[in-house]
């Protein structure tokens, strides 16, 4: 038997009905939660990241004895109990230093997660103070072959995605892009390079830029851009990996059936997004295909062309007597 839980009072039934599935889902929300070796350097690291995803993010100030790859009973608690899907876990070992676990929950149950050791950190105190305007949009740049052909790093770049994309909308000012986070990989698009040991793996390179905007002196409208970096810094290797559960990524994949985009005969989409249909057209009996009405091509009676055709000659034998009756009149 299912418990089911009746709210009290009309602030817990609202509560309850935010938390309820939705054919359109809420923002995420993230939590930062600290293991119980968690230096400064990861503090930091954490705080700068959350920056980006304010005001959907908790941030936890208390050390948790928690290690995610053994047991992740204790996150899956948090995410419920504070109604979030994302989860970074910073920690520090003599083991593992300096690395960020993070962490993706489906019905407050971990999905996948993976580990990013922390090579190169430049915070962003460190740079020009430029701020950022609480819930602004990113632009997000994945620069690398191997973003879309390793199951690791698409795994990182769904991460990514889903935790920097901030609130679904349909439209957007471009005034509202402020900033660009880039993520590249130098590395081959070739998965058997890197099979075995993710150590073998290319580093991944976290840079954010401040989109600036200035006139331009061509004739069109169109703005000069230039990017500023802003910081926080990383280079990031991956560490261990735990993927998603075949059948419970199927289930999160999932689309609602009032979401579902109504099949139509002979239309298709292409993988830019453009509509592509088939035209059927029948045969076609071109002796009543209309053209351009011209009086040459105008069907008349067989008499009236022999009138035209005799008006014609006579035209031609008066032309040519003329320059006979001239000579005459010089003489």
């Amino acid at each position: 038997m299912m418990r089911i839980v009746k709210p009290k009072n009309a602030r817990s039934k609202r509560a309850m009905d935010n938390r309820s599935p939705k054919a359109i889902e809420n923002t995420k929300r993230a939590l930062t939660v600290r293991g119980s070796t968690c230096g400064i350097l990861v503090q930091n690291a954490m705080t700068d990241i959350a920056r980006y995803k304010q005001p959907d993010i908790k941030k936890f100030q208390k050390r948790n004895e928690i290690h995610p790859f053994e047991d992740a009973s204790s996150l899956e608690f948090f995410s419920q109990k504070n109604d979030a899907s994302l989860i970074i876990f910073g920690s520090n070992s003599k083991k593992r230093p300096n690395t960020l676990t993070w962490l993706r929950t489906f019905n407050f149950q971990v999905l996948d997660m993976f580990e990013l050791k922390i090579l190169n950190y430049k915070a962003m105190s460190d740079f020009k103070k430029l701020t950022v305007n609480v819930g602004m949009k990113p632009l997000i740049s994945f620069a690398g072959p191997i973003f879309d052909s390793h199951p690791h790093f698409q795994m990182v770049k769904s991460m990514f995605l889903d935790f920097f994309r901030g609130e679904q909308i349909s439209m957007l000012d471009l005034a509202g892009l402020q900033y660009i986070i880039s993520v590249t990989a130098s590395g081959d698009g070739n998965i058997s390079v890197y099979s075995g040991d993710t150590s073998k793996l290319p580093s991944i390179n976290f840079r954010v830029y401040k989109i600036k905007t200035y006139k331009s002196k061509t004739q069109n409208k169109v703005p000069r851009v230039e990017l500023e970096e802003i910081g926080p810094r990383f280079d990031f290797q991956l560490g261990r990996v735990r993927e998603a559960d075949p059948d419970m990524l199927k289930q999160a994949m999932r689309i609602p059936k009032e979401l579902q985009p109504k099949a139509k005969k002979n239309v298709e989409t292409d993988l830019i997004g453009d509509k592509v249909a088939t035209i059927h057209v029948g045969k076609q009996d071109l002796m009543k295909l209309q053209t351009r009405k011209m009086k040459g091509l105008k069907k008349r009676r067989k008499d009236e062309f022999e009138d035209e055709v005799d008006e014609i000659e006579d035209v031609i034998i008066s032309d040519e007597e003329q320059p006979k009756k001239r000579k005459r009149q010089i003489k």
